[in-house]
């Protein structure tokens, strides 16, 4: 196959970030994606209803001219959230979901939920109104293996919570391991998963052998090949329970090349010509269309979209650059390590 024509996609897991940043890099996103769900952790976050008025106004502020991308908002859940706020943000069409992050377990999570049962009120309502709930899915506890942090997660904190609200529609965002991809298999509703484009093409390997590489360094962090691997099958799978949230987070190097550097992967700029060349490994090219376009919003309720985009296998491996420039500073783009032959046809 030389060609395909898929309705254009969704970003079901994008951090924007704010200000110089955002502006520097909402076009990679804006160019290929109709939508995505934009994550609230900011400094400040974004806790209330008019914190993501605000922003999402922000981000049509800073979109590229003749772009239609349309900002998905989401509250970051906190122990004080407001299950009134909450209501009313989804009835005025404003919210599409609420983020869960347990405290300390990525960039900008220190003000997230440290006892789960502080804010069962605001979970109690979503279950109530069908508004989702995204999770950041692993334990922070010193004493778990940063490698194990997610299968902990499933057996202590969400497992238990689907138990006592049975009814509250959950995303795991950023599967990382075939524990997650079971754990999703087996539900019989109300759970789904996100897949990243860098999920699905790096293993631990990538960070640590020949030197520590920063630039393949996120959270969750990638894990072993047996990991990876159960992610591609289920990402080409067609299982309807999984979709792309690239997880797309950049960070300036100066962040990510440092004694403790940031955790993120910057893939906005590549991620359909990534992906389209992990469907052709997988024979799988027939159901790039439901991964990236179809399942995530079936999953949200939300209409497909309806203008496409073409894939073009190019003879020549298609280039991007190592670096884009921002207001912020330079991002390091993510490399995936072997030439890209598909591209977006513009």
């Amino acid at each position: 196959m030389q060609k395909l024509t898929i309705r254009r996609p969704d970003d079901w897991h994008l951090h924007l970030r704010d200000g110089a940043m955002m502006e520097g890099v909402i076009g990679d996103t804006s160019r290929h994606f109709a939508r995505a769900i934009i994550m609230p952790n900011l400094v400040p976050p974004v806790v209330t209803t008019a914190d993501a008025a605000a922003y999402r106004e922000r981000i049509l502020k800073a979109l590229p001219a003749g772009d239609r991308f349309q900002p998905l908002m989401t509250l970051y859940l906190t122990e004080h959230t407001s299950p009134d706020d909450v209501d009313e943000g989804k009835k005025g069409g404003l919210i599409t979901a609420v983020k869960l992050y347990p405290a300390g377990a990525t960039t900008n999570s220190h003000g997230g939920v440290r006892n789960l049962d502080n804010a069962m009120p605001a979970l109690e309502r979503m279950a109530k109104i069908g508004l989702p709930l995204c999770v950041h899915g692993e334990v922070t506890t010193p004493e778990v293996d940063i490698f194990d942090r997610e299968a902990v997660f499933i057996e202590t904190v969400l497992d238990p919570l689907r138990q006592r609200l049975p009814e509250l529609k959950v995303t795991m965002e950023h599967v990382t391991t075939s524990d997650g991809v079971n754990y999703i298999k087996s539900a019989k509703a109300n759970l789904a998963g996100s897949i990243t484009t860098h999920h699905l093409i790096i293993n631990r390997n990538a960070i640590l052998v020949g030197g520590i590489r920063p630039h393949y360094y996120c959270l969750p962090v990638a894990k072993r090949e047996s990991h990876r691997l159960a992610l591609r099958a289920a990402a080409t799978s067609g299982d309807s329970r999984f979709f792309l949230g690239t997880d797309s987070a950049p960070h300036v190097d100066p962040l990510k090349e440092c004694a403790c550097g940031c955790a993120g992967i910057y893939t906005s700029i590549n991620t359909m010509s990534c992906l389209a060349h992990v469907f052709e490994q997988e024979g799988a090219l027939d159901r790039l269309e439901a991964f990236a376009s179809l399942n995530g919003p079936t999953w949200y309720g939300l209409p497909v979209n309806e203008d496409s985009i073409t894939l073009v296998r190019r003879p020549d491996a298609v280039t991007f650059p190592a670096k884009i420039e921002t207001g912020a500073g330079p991002v390091t783009v993510f490399d995936p390590m072997f030439p890209l032959h598909w591209d977006v046809e513009e």
